[in-house]
Formats: structure tokens, sequence, C-alpha cells
């Protein structure tokens, strides 16, 4: 039972936090995992959930839907925040989870909030438990725990990908909140423009928190009128929820990048465009993205078109020599002119293929005719006899042997019939070469 001073708190805490769904049907989102039937649902229902992690974006229900099970269960729940518990506050929770089952026969949940903080030695100390049934371990975090996480605490566990709200569920939170009478605003005659509402959800961008506390912040600073009530503009809107902070993990980060190198590789410029905007706007390093121009300025486009090394390094040194936000112009002059070039990935062939040849091993002399002949001496060796000279012969270019006698995979370069490298293969067929 709740006394006077713990009714007051809540009174006072945030819209967000006030809002906080309690039961499967109040929750929005995620109709993934928690819709009619689906199979986390059964699991809440039935208080027969096993341990599980919650992974996905802020504000999209991962902790608000702890709570529930928390709310509904027969079962004991403790709750631990990675950052700052340690080895010891998991001991003390097994043992009285122990303690719990031996006497009473009851399960016990274990809530870890920023999951993949913990370290080795702490995912190591729970495994035990897990494994036994001692706890249901339910974590819930913004990462990637494929990456962030230890695999021996991921393989023990389920995993909930939650996605971002939708625009409409993030708007049905709002209007809840505004007509609540209990925990929302339902008594003070609070209205909100639909362009205002509209605008709040979208910056908010799936997540329900962010706009709940732009909602609160907008009724707590906005005036009431003549009539006792209070109406939220766009123009309140707008100034109560400001430019948002792109989420940009590890995993995102990697993600994006991908997106942007295979839009290089596709030849789609305008992607290529909106990935490199998004990552400069996440805080991504732009010398990352200077980096990944140059290597696919060789790995997909090549000799078809040698001027985008050219344009890729320019970038690169623009980006050293002027900075940022100057340099995006020059990154995005490279981008475009990578992404509309002719491609070819026949260098990346043939080093792959050179690659694999050394490692086979088997290396023999250098041939006689190839050796160096700079040093006293060479000539009594017989280094460099028999080499012919191309510069002496009819288009400075003579067929003779130049690869290590144990090379086997040749020919490692095949010109494509993509741009320049059309011509480059027409010269090779003059001078004998066989490119397949």
């Amino acid at each position: 039972m709740e006394d006077l001073f713990t009714m007051g708190m809540k009174k006072r805490a945030p819209l967000a936090d006030r809002m906080r769904p309690r039961t499967l049907d109040e929750f929005y989102g995620q109709q993934h995992i928690v819709g009619k039937g689906k199979l986390l649902r059964r699991a809440i229902e039935a208080d027969r959930l096993t341990s599980s992690i919650f992974w996905g974006p802020p504000g999209t229900g991962k902790t608000t839907l702890a709570s529930i099970i928390a709310g509904s269960t027969h079962s004991e729940f403790e709750k631990l925040n990675a950052v700052t518990s340690g080895v010891a506050d998991v001991r003390e929770v097994i043992s009285k989870a122990e303690e719990r089952l031996k006497l009473y026969g009851r399960s016990t949940y274990l809530l870890l909030d920023e999951c993949h903080r913990w370290s080795k030695a702490q995912s190591d100390s729970i495994l035990p438990a897990i494994e036994q049934g001692t706890i249901r371990f339910i974590g819930s975090t913004t990462e990637n725990p494929m990456i962030a996480m230890t695999p021996a605490i991921v393989s023990r566990c389920r995993l909930f990908q939650f996605e971002p709200l939708s625009q409409l569920e993030v708007e049905q939170a709002m209007e809840h909140a505004i007509h609540d009478e209990e925990r929302g605003y339902g008594l003070q005659g609070v209205t909100i423009e639909p362009e205002a509402l509209h605008h709040i959800a979208q910056v908010a961008n799936g997540d329900a928190r962010a706009a709940l506390n732009a909602l609160e912040l907008a009724v707590l600073t906005t005036p009431v009128d003549a009539m006792g009530n209070l109406n939220i503009t766009l123009e309140v809107a707008e100034e109560s929820i400001q430019k948002r902070v792109m989420r940009c993990d590890e995993s995102m980060f990697y993600d994006m990048l991908s997106a942007f190198c295979k839009s290089l590789r596709g030849s789609d410029s305008d992607a290529a465009l909106a990935w490199f905007a998004r990552m400069i706007y996440a805080g991504v390093d732009p010398r990352i993205i200077a980096r990944r121009l140059i290597a696919h300025a060789s790995e997909d486009v090549g000799l078809a078109n040698p001027t985008a090394m050219l344009q890729a390094v320019a970038a690169a040194q623009a980006l050293e020599m002027v900075g940022m936000p100057e340099a995006r112009l020059s990154l995005a002059q490279a981008i475009i002119a990578i992404c509309e070039s002719p491609k070819s990935n026949s260098v990346v062939m043939a080093i792959d293929a050179a690659t694999q040849d050394a490692e086979r091993g088997g290396f023999q002399p250098v041939p006689v005719h190839l050796r160096d002949t700079h040093y006293q001496g060479a000539q009594r060796l017989g280094s460099g006899q028999g080499y012919k000279y191309p510069h002496d012969f009819p288009g400075h270019y003579v067929d003779q042997q130049y690869a290590p006698l144990e090379a086997k995979g040749m020919p490692y370069y095949r010109p494509s019939d993509q741009g320049q490298e059309a011509r480059l293969r027409e010269i090779r067929r003059l001078r004998g070469k066989k490119d397949e």
C-alpha cells in the first residue's frame, strides 16, 4: 500500500514516467512481439517468461515492458543497473533468489538496465544462476547484444528486438497523456493543434519518452487563456522539441557505414549522400568516410576511371586542410564522382589472386635476367644476363618472363569492358596478353 509521501512523489514525477503503461493492453507498439497470440505476450501472461534480452532504441518500451512483467508476475522482481551495480550486488540477488526458491518455491526475475555495460566478470557471475533456473534474467539495452555483450550470456537468453514506434503510435501516447485524468492533463483543459501533435511526434523519431517530455515542457511553459484553457500551438511545439541527437551506437554506425559503402558500389549517388549526411549529423569522424572513399576508388572503380582515386585523395586532403563543414563539399564531390563512375573490381580481384598465389609458398629464386645488377660483382654472378630493355623495342614493349617462376594463378589482372579499361583490354590484346 502506498503512503502519502510515495503518492506525492509519483504526482511530481515526469510525465513520461507517470504515463508509463501498466498493462499489456495499455502498451504501445512492438506488436510483432507482444501482439495478441505472440510468443512474448503468451509467456508474460502465463508467467513463464525465460531469461531474455530486450534490445532497441530509447523510448520504445523496454523498461516499461519489464515493469509490466513485474506487476503481473507472481514471482519476485529485483532490479539492478549495470552502471552502478557490481558482482557483490549480483551475488546478493542470487542468494535471496536461492532462498526463496528453496523455502517457498518462488522464482525471481532480475531486470538489468543497460546490461551491455556489464563486464565479462559480472556477466560470468550470473551464468550459473541462469542455467540452474535460480533467476530469470531480463536485460535491457540500446546496444546490439551480439556485439556489446559476452556471447556466453547472450546464448542463454532469448533476444527480443524493439522497433521505433510509428508516428501514429507516438501521437496516440501523447493524446492519451492529454486526456488521462488520473496521471495526465485530463483535468487541466489542455488541447493541442493537430500540426503541433504531428510535429512533436515526427521529431521524436519513434521515441515516446522524448515526445512526452516535449509535451510536458509545452504544458509547463504555456499560459492558460481567459477561459482557463491551455492550447499548444505549432509554434510552441517547435520550441518544446529541438533537433534530436541521432542515435548512433556501434552497431548503428557500422550498419550506416555498410549502407554507405554499398551505395557507392551500387552507383546510387543520392543514397550515398543520404548516408553520408546522416553519419555526419550523428557525429561520425569524417576521416573515416574519407578513408572509405579512397578504398572504394580502387575497389569498385579502379582503372575504369583512374580519376576517381584522384578525387578521393583530393577530398581527404581538403578535409585535412580546411576542415569541416567546408570539406563536406569536397567529400560530396568525391562521393558523386565515385558513384557516377563506370565500375570495375578488376584491381581488387587482381591483388587478391596474387596474394593467394603468394600464400601457397614454394618460392623459387628470381629469374637470372631480372636480378639486381647495381652492386659490384653482379656481372660475375650472371645477374641481369638476357634481360631485354623494353624501350629498345617497337612500342616500348617486349615479351619476356617477368613473373615469379612458381606463380600459377595468372593472369591476375583481367580488365573489364567498362570505361577506360576497355582501352586497356585492347592494348593487352595487341601485346598478346590473355585475359581468360
